[in-house]
């Protein structure tokens, strides 16, 4: 191929991918249209990316026509154990496009007879970065290709950097909707206490004076009734009102709790250590978790009294939160028994983070909850 062409072709391959990566706001869609786009433009067999976190574990994020070797027991070769390029990146040998001479989980697929490995041996392998940050690896290969040109590595190179480009943009539109959620949060609850919180208060009001100007006995009763009804249905909104803007959390987490255990009419004493300033993301986690957490108390431990412990170390915070209530049955080995607990171990683990709880009858209730910074 004459110099002009191949450079003809790099373009045409190069608009082809921008053109792939503009067309969506899926990550792991768009990892695998641009994987295929990418393997039709070079004419390449297979290929796959590993995305990898700042904890040094990695994941298959997508691949595409991977050999029976790697596909067999579920992609198993693909998403355990180590191998060389991933080494690489850990040390930091691995900063550009580069021919990696042989492939360790191809090569244990040989050796311990995974399946046909249709020919492939080596691929090449690329960091995909955004700005300083390295994220994952793309790797590309072919049958009896061992070796890849410099034209084809800086090919893969511009991918690289297009597809990481594309992935700061698909951050930034998540961070800019999740401001927008807050925001419409915050608007709806200004509006719940505009409106129906003072109605509900009016009505209360109302049913306490129509009391004082009656003396029927049945009138009396129904006015009661009402304004209990008025003043439960008035905490349930002040609670939801917490729950979509959690007014002090600009203070800190422990601020927000301890307020929030006011509005439920919880005493709850607070011991705080190491917390200083932590990620809004961690925070929001925290502050749903310990809602929840709060709302249990007050609905099912029969006392009004609950404490609260928040630890900061370098990488990881601890909250637990317990009462000396009623308690419950429970045993690990059986699923959760509420919607709630579960709910606030699916928060917990979707950020990587654990989730205990120990109770028993008569004996109170701990939630305890690490989660990583």
């Amino acid at each position: 191929m004459a110099l002009d062409e191949k450079r003809i072709f790099e373009l045409q391959a190069l608009k082809t991918i921008a053109e792939t990566l503009n067309q969506s706001n899926d990550l792991i869609q768009m990892l695998d249209d641009v994987l295929g786009k990418l393997l039709d433009v070079t004419g390449l067999a297979t290929g796959w990316i590993f995305l990898i976190d700042s904890d040094k574990q990695y994941r298959l994020a997508s691949y595409h026509c991977l050999p029976q070797a790697l596909e067999a027991s579920g992609k198993k070769a693909m998403c355990e154990g180590d191998c060389w390029c991933i080494d690489k990146f850990h040390d930091g040998r691995l900063n550009k496009a580069a021919n990696i001479i042989n492939c360790k989980r191809l090569e244990d697929a040989e050796e311990f007879k995974w399946g046909d490995t249709n020919g492939i041996t080596h691929h090449a392998t690329v960091p995909l970065r955004t700005g300083d940050e390295k994220i994952g690896l793309l790797n590309v290969a072919s049958p009896n290709k061992t070796h890849f040109s410099s034209e084809e590595l800086a090919l893969l190179e511009a991918v690289a950097l297009q597809i990481g480009t594309a992935m700061k943009r698909m951050k930034l539109v998540e961070n800019e909707q999740r401001l927008a959620l807050i925001a419409e949060r915050n608007r709806l609850a200004q509006d719940l206490h505009d409106s129906v919180n003072q109605l509900l208060f009016s009505i209360m009001l109302t049913a306490r004076g129509a009391k004082e100007m009656t003396k029927e006995e049945q009138m009396q009763e129904m006015l009661t009734y009402v304004g209990d009804l008025s003043q439960e249905a008035l905490s349930e909104m002040r609670a939801l009102i917490w729950q979509l803007r959690p007014q002090g959390l600009e203070n800190g987490i422990a601020s927000a709790l301890m307020n929030y255990a006011k509005v439920l009419g919880l005493k709850l004493q607070a011991d705080i250590q190491g917390v200083q300033t932590l990620p809004c993301c961690t925070e929001e986690e925290l502050w749903r978790i310990g809602q929840e957490a709060l709302n249990n108390c007050k609905k099912h431990s029969g006392v009004k009294e609950a404490s609260i412990s928040i630890f900061r170390c370098k990488n990881e915070v601890t909250m637990t939160i317990k009462d000396q209530g009623a308690g419950f049955s429970y045993n690990e080995k059986l699923p959760l028994p509420s919607l709630g607990l579960q709910g606030m171990r699916d928060r917990a683990h979707k950020v990587k983070g654990s989730f205990a709880v120990r109770t028993d009858i008569g004996k109170g209730t701990e939630i305890e909850i690490r989660l990583p910074i």
